[in-house]
């Protein structure tokens, strides 16, 4: 997709692992979908990008970092890819550094959830990351509207085959 910035002409197959996001069904607005390929053309992470504004800019970014990414790497106060992504859509290009972390428990169904939510330097984006049990780092990114537990009853694992690229 276009608010991907690829680093590969590589194109991956897909991932090998569900994807933890709101379904594509359940929204309703335009839905975006971007596979970050490795240089050897596996799948690297799953980015959706939920555009409530009618073309105007992603409402939220739900970001599929599995173990060993490149793109889950930042250093001390840099801000996760989906947030970059986010800024990148929206055509925002003010420096955004995370200023603080606060670790939230949330339950997800039956599951316990340790929620880090990020407190960033722009008030405007909210963004939450947790770890899933097959390691795989779940990022949410939203622009202008805050991220409530009712969001994580809307998160279900969606297969890795509606993910494929021929």
């Amino acid at each position: 997709m276009s608010f991907l910035r690829r680093r590969s002409s590589a194109t991956p197959a897909g991932p090998d692992f569900d994807v933890l996001a709101m379904d594509p069904g359940d929204w309703p607005g335009n839905l975006g979908a971007g596979l970050l390929p490795a240089p050897d053309g596996s799948c690297q992470g799953v980015f959706l990008r939920y555009d409530l504004f009618g073309g105007r800019g992603p409402a939220m970014i739900i970001g599929n970092l599995p173990e060993g990414s490149s793109a889950r790497e930042t250093a001390e106060g840099e801000i996760p890819f989906e947030v970059a992504q986010l800024l990148l859509a929206l055509e925002n290009d003010e420096e955004v550094t995370v200023d603080g972390t606060e670790d939230v428990p949330v339950m997800q169904g039956d599951n316990l959830l340790i929620v880090r939510r990020l407190k960033l330097s722009e008030g405007r984006i909210s963004c939450v990351q947790f770890d899933r049990s097959d390691n795989v780092l779940v990022t949410i990114a939203a622009w202008d509207r805050p991220i409530t537990d009712d969001l994580y009853a809307l998160l279900k694992p969606l297969p890795p085959e509606l993910f494929q690229q021929a």
